[in-house]
């Protein structure tokens, strides 16, 4: 018979967190994933191994790969809106000064995630669902500017077309800024620009 006392156990036990807590965990090490190893490392399965969890709780938190994604976006959306909200509460009411809120708002939400939201972003293309909820994520946007921006316009309601062109410029110019090819500023410095003229467009053809 063996007289070796048994070794106890140097692993600590699994800290329970609630589950706001544990969702947010979750999210964080899914942003590091991506961070580090692109969207394609983002499985549900190495999710859990990467959280220090097993399987059916990242599964009881996001059901699939698409509920990830989803989240991810959302959870970027949400911050991209504090940022802005809390800026616009804080700005004068001008044009100039919303729109410059408005500007660098969203640079700085795209630059503060880096290349991650990117990823997230085009992954969110590759099927109708996943696109679907990208969309109407802009439809929100679009409309929250459209409020914002509308009152400083002389002829009533900016229309559509030209807001989801402001949006494409918005995305194209953070992306530029996340891979080096424009400074932050100056991707700020145009998005502004390009805010000013959309809103004051028709007043200027009114004017002639």
């Amino acid at each position: 018979m063996s007289t070796t006392a048994p070794q106890e156990s140097t692993r600590k036990p699994r800290k329970r967190l609630a589950r706001e807590d544990r969702n947010r965990q979750l999210l964080d090490v899914a942003w590091q994933m991506t961070h580090d190893e692109g969207t394609e490392a983002l499985s549900l399965g190495y999710l859990a191994e990467r959280a220090g969890v097993t399987k059916p709780v990242v599964y009881d938190h996001f059901g699939s790969r698409s509920g990830l994604l989803i989240a991810l976006y959302q959870d970027y959306d949400r911050r991209q809106t504090a940022l802005m909200d809390a800026t616009l509460e804080a700005s004068n009411h001008t044009l100039q000064d919303k729109a410059w809120v408005i500007a660098s708002s969203y640079v700085d939400c795209v630059l503060s995630q880096g290349r991650e939201i990117s990823g997230v972003i085009a992954a969110l293309a590759c099927s109708p669902e996943l696109e679907q909820v990208k969309r109407d994520y802009h439809l929100l946007f679009i409309d929250k500017c459209r409020t914002i921006l509308t009152p400083f316009s002389n002829t009533g309601p900016i229309p559509m077309p030209r807001l989801w062109g402001f949006l494409g410029a918005a995305e194209a110019l953070s992306y530029a800024a996340t891979t080096g090819e424009i400074t932050a500023e100056q991707a700020k410095q145009e998005l502004f620009e390009t805010i000013i003229a959309m809103v004051s467009r028709d007043a200027q053809r009114t004017k002639d």
